[in-house]
């Protein structure tokens, strides 16, 4: 019998967690659980359930030297019960714990399994808030009452002047809140002095663990061959240090960049690690802030990497919480059409979305871009319904949770909210892709042509979205040059476009290679 039983969710991987703040060890079970509910609900890929996986058995541990009592519950327990509420049904009965607390979950469909708790049990329930975000539920909240639209970039002032980062005083350093313009370099023709993140062998955990997702989810999309992630806080701390000494002083510049064949460029890779707990995200921002402040890093890189989680990650985690559970179900668009089948494959050959999602299939990971202006924009220009594009993206990266990852998909990429999230669609043409990146040039589609057999199919696709799109799209003041371009094109040319847009559609749809 104990007095306390702490249930630490999957995504909750640090002794800093709230629910462990003021609790006495010698009176406390910490209560790990891998459940069926979590690693079925969708076809999550099998390197993001290795991860999870891994990392909580780590976390396991380092808690135990930390000094806490954990009672771990694994998947292929033949007495689990498959769900969290069953487990801690179970851990009630095996500790007979006077009190239960918990830090809130990070998803709508887990907050409603853990409100039910002080119904199901006799103990005490106390859910506290995840003090590891900046704003609270109410502080967003508070921030966006009144607002005629929520955008990013004045919530993010605001956690600029809250935390100091970057600040002079009350100005920001150098005199501007943003430095986005400076962020969009295309790609350098030469990758010999590209920085490489860590590569971190499986230990005895993780290869346990590998075995168990290989034969337990085999029909789950994803490699496990390329397995890289840091499982544990330590060797999560390593990447860090990795990027912030070889990537970052040139991550503002090439953020944007895509090359063929090079998966990671100057990015972080440390979204998991920030997501499920094993890094701490104020932590990180300071030590990008502090390297700004040595020199040993510009402006540009210093407050594009630190918009990204002070800005965009707190921002669409605040997003998510207000606008309810039904946000997954808007469709602004109408958009119905099904995703394509080679988004499970990589299997076409158009070679910007081989790249991606063969890079996204190997290693459960794409970067921004490529997540906005390829996949996700290739999904926005064909109409896919907005909700099989969310949960492919759910299932297929390691850093996706649904707080972070619905409004980032169905908001920004697809528009499905109606512009409460992006002020414009984040759709474009071939030439986007071709000044970004050096796709292009190996493709066998041609990006300078806009109709044909051999035209990129890109071109055609956005000239479509926009004229069947223009009863709700027209009156966006952002989309005003290219309607008005639509407007002045020859009535011949319109109806090539929108013919070869309509052919190319057919083919898709026939689920054949669209050649």
């Amino acid at each position: 019998m104990v007095g306390t039983l702490i249930p630490i969710l999957g995504d909750q991987l640090s002794p800093d967690i709230s629910s462990l703040s003021d609790a006495d060890p010698a009176d406390t079970v910490v209560l790990m659980m891998e459940v069926a509910e979590e690693t079925g609900y969708v076809r999550h890929h099998k390197a993001k359930l290795a991860y999870v996986l891994s990392a909580m058995r780590h976390h396991a541990d380092r808690l135990r030297d930390l000094g806490w009592r954990v009672d771990y519950i694994r998947l292929d327990d033949p007495d689990n019960s498959g769900s969290f509420t069953g487990e801690v049904a179970r851990a009630v009965e095996r500790h007979s714990p006077d009190r239960i607390i918990v830090t809130e979950a990070g998803e709508w469909r887990v907050a409603a399994m853990l409100g039910a708790w002080d119904t199901r049990f006799e103990a005490e329930v106390d859910i506290r808030p995840d003090t590891r975000f900046l704003a609270s539920h109410a502080e967003f909240d508070e921030w966006a009452e009144g607002r005629k639209q929520l955008r990013m970039e004045f919530f993010y002032r605001e956690m600029r002047r809250k935390t100091g980062l970057l600040m002079d005083g009350d100005k920001p350093a150098g005199g501007e809140w943003n430095y986005d313009k400076q962020n969009r370099k295309a790609p350098p023709s030469g990758t010999l002095d590209m920085p490489r993140p860590i590569r971190f062998q499986p230990d005895d955990i993780t290869r346990e663990v590998l075995d168990l997702v290989a034969a337990r989810f085999a029909d789950h999309p994803g490699s496990l061959d390329h397995f890289h992630f840091a499982v544990s806080h330590e060797e999560a701390m390593r990447q860090k240090r990795n990027f912030l000494d070889h990537a970052l002083p040139c991550f503002g510049d090439y953020q944007d960049a895509m090359l063929t064949g090079e998966p990671f460029l100057w990015h972080s890779l440390l979204s998991p690690y920030l997501n499920s707990g094993l890094l701490d995200p104020l932590d990180l921002c300071r030590d990008v802030a502090e390297r700004y402040a040595q020199g040993k890093v510009p402006l540009n890189a210093a407050e594009g990497f630190i918009r990204q989680i002070i800005g965009w990650r707190e921002y669409v985690r605040g997003i998510y919480w207000r606008e309810g559970p039904d946000y997954g179900d808007r469709n602004f668009l109408n958009a119905t059409r099904d995703l394509p089948a080679f988004y499970w494959t990589g299997e076409t050959d158009m070679h910007c979305l081989a790249q991606s999602i063969g890079q996204t299939l190997d290693h459960g990971y794409a970067h921004h871009i490529q997540r906005l202006m390829i996949t996700g924009n290739f999904a926005l220009l064909i109409g896919a319904d907005p909700a099989q594009v969310h949960r492919w993206y759910l299932e297929i990266y390691a850093d996706a949770y649904e707080w972070v990852e619905l409004p980032n998909t169905l908001g920004m990429s697809q528009f499905g909210d109606g512009g409460l999230l992006a002020s414009k669609p984040y759709a474009s043409s071939g030439s986007y892709i071709d000044r970004m990146s050096d796709y292009c040039e190996a493709c066998r589609y041609d990006v300078k042509q806009r109709t044909g057999a051999d035209a990129c199919p890109f071109n055609a696709l956005y000239w479509d979205f926009l004229a069947r799109n223009q009863d709700r799209l027209g009156d966006n003041r952002r989309l005003a040059m290219p309607y008005r371009s639509w407007e002045k094109m020859d009535a011949d040319v319109k109806r090539s476009l929108r013919a070869s847009a309509r052919a190319f559609l057919d083919r898709l749809d026939a689920g054949g290679e669209p050649t």
